[in-house]
């Protein structure tokens, strides 16, 4: 199966770090990227697209159709955030953009990251995990082959990557001691990745992947 996939957050760590996987995996035949600035990166594989308005899409709808992977990535810290801008630049832009793609490309998967302790129920205690909790849900319920949220805790980053967060960079050294002591809440970018990858081709019998289970997905 090759794979066409869109991956939005490649600005950040986590989006970076993804599309280094898809850009060096065989079977991702093409990448979109859709940024409000450039990441500065030539690749055969790699498209770019710069739009601004991530709330609304429709300048470049026709732009999202042709593929069967979607890899959102983007997000943003919930600190020192009142509810309703943390729903907007969580919830809202990233609906926006599933929405098109949805009609686009009724066969794609969709995988979506999260974050550990993200609240399904939407009723809980923690604002940013209601929110991430809506957003999950309402993507789970989009007409489309599949989609999956990933839900990372800790996360080892990709050596030689720019956009690794400073805390991480203060972490590397003790993050495989905490991998070690804690299995099940530390995962490497480069299985983030993978997982992805190999979610779109193979599926998994869950539909929200904890850490455990990105481990998991992407020895296969």
């Amino acid at each position: 199966m090759s794979i066409n996939a869109i991956i939005t957050g490649t600005t950040g760590m986590v989006g970076e770090g993804v599309l280094h996987e898809c850009l060096n995996h065989p079977e991702v035949e093409s990448v979109l990227v859709i940024n409000r600035r450039s990441i500065n990166v030539q690749h055969p594989k790699l498209k770019e697209i710069i739009h601004s308005d991530f709330s609304d899409f429709n300048s470049i709808e026709n732009e999202l159709s042709g593929y069967n992977a979607a890899y959102l990535c983007m997000g943003v810290s919930s600190v020192g955030m009142k509810e309703d801008k943390y729903r907007y630049l969580t919830y809202d832009l990233t609906m926006a953009l599933a929405k098109p793609l949805a009609k686009q490309n009724p066969d794609i998967t969709i995988t979506y990251v999260s974050g550990a302790a993200t609240d399904s129920t939407e009723r809980g205690r923690s604002m940013w995990a209601r929110v991430k909790g809506k957003t999950e849900n309402d993507l789970l319920n989009l007409p489309i082959k599949q989609a999956y949220m990933f839900r990372p805790a800790l996360i080892t980053p990709t050596k030689g990557l720019k956009n690794t967060y400073t805390a991480y960079k203060v972490m590397k050294p003790m993050l495989p001691v905490f991998r070690f002591l804690f299995p099940n809440y530390v995962s490497s970018l480069r299985e983030l990745g993978l997982a992805m990858i190999n979610v779109t081709m193979n599926g998994y019998d869950k539909k929200v992947l904890e850490v455990k289970d990105i481990v998991k997905v992407a020895k296969k």
